[in-house]
């Protein structure tokens, strides 16, 4: 089987009975996971920020700048809302979104969450010395981080699931640990022939 080839068993294949929600810190993985996981199962990979965005036809700073954070926040609801409804498959959302109680109780009702727990740390590796995360352009990018860390941890530990990350694992393996999370619900994931 090459990488990146759904699984399929003697018995059958993979069948998603929801729409897998992955949320977490910036840095977690979840666009990354997201798609192998999605590979693997054989299902679509969607980026709830990257679905605005092309709905907007602009990018979500420019959202931000022109509209305000609160249009942004009434945005975001109403495509995962949509995304949700739609074919099954593994969902990355922005960092902030499963913040949103609304957002929760919308998860809740038609997918699964997963949070993907990575450690300050490893987040902090991942992120520093990169210009890609507006939230972490201060001058004290690390105690940025860690605040907004130490804001978020509580509120992702809702989350249905959760899945430690961990410095060793490649993108596959922690794939596979998310996998393998999701295989012991039936309701979520289950081989059929």
């Amino acid at each position: 089987m090459g990488k990146g080839a759904p699984i399929v068993s003697a018995k059958g294949h993979w069948k998603l009975g929801k729409t897998v929600v992955l949320v977490g810190m910036m840095g977690a993985g979840k666009t990354a996971v997201g798609k192998a996981l999605a590979a693997k199962i054989g299902v679509p990979f969607l980026d709830s920020d990257t679905e605005i965005e092309k709905a907007a036809n602009m990018t979500i700073a420019e959202i931000f700048q022109r509209d305000g954070e609160a249009f942004f926040r009434a945005r975001e609801t109403e495509v995962i809302d949509r995304l949700l409804d739609g074919q099954r498959s593994i969902l990355s959302t922005g960092g902030g979104a499963f913040l949103a109680e609304r957002n929760r109780a919308l998860v809740a009702r038609k997918g699964v969450s997963v949070w993907l727990d990575a450690d300050l740390p490893l987040l902090w590796s991942r992120v520093k010395g990169k210009n890609t995360r507006p939230l972490l352009r201060t001058a004290q990018p690390l105690e940025t981080l860690t605040e907004i860390y130490n804001a978020r941890v509580p509120i992702y530990a809702l989350a249905e699931i959760r899945v430690r990350a961990r410095t060793e694992y490649s993108v596959e393996a922690m794939a596979e640990q998310v996998f393998k999370a999701l295989s012991e619900r039936k309701d979520v994931l289950e081989l059929v022939e």
